[in-house]
């Protein structure tokens, strides 16, 4: 029987890794072959292909109708984006089986995906899916069947006037307990722009004032938030992405954060434009306040697939182009000390050596990162000394100018 003929009945893709599917973005062609391995000759019928791409949705919630009667109600939908058929063996036209030598047989296939497709996702209450099924349909035999995923990938280009806006907010909140005002709690911040790709490092700029009578600690986090929708119900899921935590503030005290560092560990791209689906990111600055609610201020984050182009921007900042440790930021002061005068730290020999461009191999690893331009225009030198006797006087060969003419 063929059951016993049939050793191998697989899909391969191209571009695909044993330990990850291949992954394709939205307009692309895909490309593959079914393979079919025979341990000795074997009559089949038709060999055929589906592909497939759907975002799915369900959930359930309990229900009470009284007190003892209680049901459950069920929440699904499906959008499909993806419906792809195409027959890589079809039987003869008198009806008979088609006879397969013993070996190995392969029947290659391609297909075009659309230009709108939603990145590939798996949350708790849904999903977006993309696989290729091949069916071989056998004579007096059950149809064996070969399924193999593959990861689409929506493009998003934070290189755009709205994902370079920069974002702020303010809030403030009054603290109470047992009815008595202990003081008024407030924050600003303050990020670069809205656009972010997983592994940059967003610099979040803030004020926290503490006008309570108690210590206060501010944290940071980027919170991602499922949205799934059926029959005109929505169910939502929040998780935190990652997080930071800041000082304690004293009573009656002011922190500030000059840039402090929160980086983008590796996530999943938002999803935006799915009618059932829903990902979506924010920065969430709160304060911990004690015996009250937390003050909570969020600014809207949008991750991207496409980075920020080193010199896309002239309004964005070093900082926000590059993916940087700033780290060392967070240890600025808040009242800095005054510089020191330029002549106690420089003489004039390294003065003048100091307007030469610096050479690469003193750089070391400095320069990975932004492209630092050195321009040497001018070179400074000291004011001649004051003499009561010109240096230059005028020559007795030049002739008066009339002061009339």
């Amino acid at each position: 029987m063929i059951f016993d003929r049939l050793k191998r009945f697989s899909i391969v893709l191209e571009g695909a890794d044993r330990d990850s599917p291949a992954a394709f973005s939205p307009g692309q062609a895909v490309s593959g072959r079914v393979v079919l391995e025979l341990a000795a000759a074997a009559r089949l019928g038709a060999l055929r292909l589906r592909a497939v791409g759907a975002a799915r949705v369900h959930w359930t919630e309990s229900r009470s109708a009284g007190s003892s009667t209680a049901y459950t109600q069920s929440y699904s939908d499906q959008v499909e984006f993806l419906s792809h058929r195409d027959t890589l063996l079809a039987p003869p036209d008198n009806g008979e089986a088609t006879v397969l030598q013993a070996g190995r047989h392969e029947f290659p296939f391609t297909f075009q995906l659309p230009e709108a497709l939603v990145t590939s996702f798996e949350g708790k209450h849904g999903s977006v899916r993309y696989w290729v099924k091949a069916k071989l349909h056998r004579p007096w035999a059950t149809v064996k069947k070969a399924k193999k995923e593959f990861t689409v990938i929506e493009p998003i280009d934070i290189n755009t006037p709205a994902l370079l806006a920069p974002q702020a907010g303010a809030k403030e909140k009054l603290a109470r307990a047992w009815y008595c005002n202990r003081g008024q709690v407030s924050v600003t911040a303050k990020i670069d722009r809205k656009g972010y790709t997983p592994g940059e490092v967003i610099p979040i700029f803030a004020e926290i004032d503490n006008c309570t009578s108690r210590a206060v600690v501010p944290k940071a986090a980027i919170i991602q938030t499922q949205t799934f929708v059926a029959r005109g119900t929505r169910k939502q899921k929040r998780s935190v992405v990652t997080s930071i935590t800041g000082d304690s503030i004293p009573a009656g005290k002011r922190e500030v954060w000059h840039g402090r560092a929160l980086k983008i560990p590796p996530v999943g791209p938002s999803i935006l434009q799915c009618r059932i689906l829903q990902v979506e990111y924010s920065l969430k600055v709160c304060v911990d306040i004690p015996g009250t609610s937390k003050l909570l201020l969020e600014l809207p984050l949008v991750i991207g697939t496409i980075p920020l182009h080193p010199f896309g921007s002239r309004t964005s900042s070093v900082s926000s182009q590059y993916s940087v440790n700033l780290d060392w930021l967070s240890t600025i002061p808040e009242q800095p000390e005054a510089p020191p005068e330029y002549s106690a730290v420089v003489s004039s020999p390294e003065a003048e050596q100091s307007l030469a461009p610096p050479c690469r191999s003193e750089l070391g690893d400095i320069l990975e990162g932004p492209f630092f331009a050195y321009i040497q225009e001018f070179r400074f030198r000291p004011p001649p000394l004051y003499s009561e006797v010109d240096p230059n006087p005028p020559s007795d060969n030049i002739r008066p100018r009339c002061m009339t003419c």
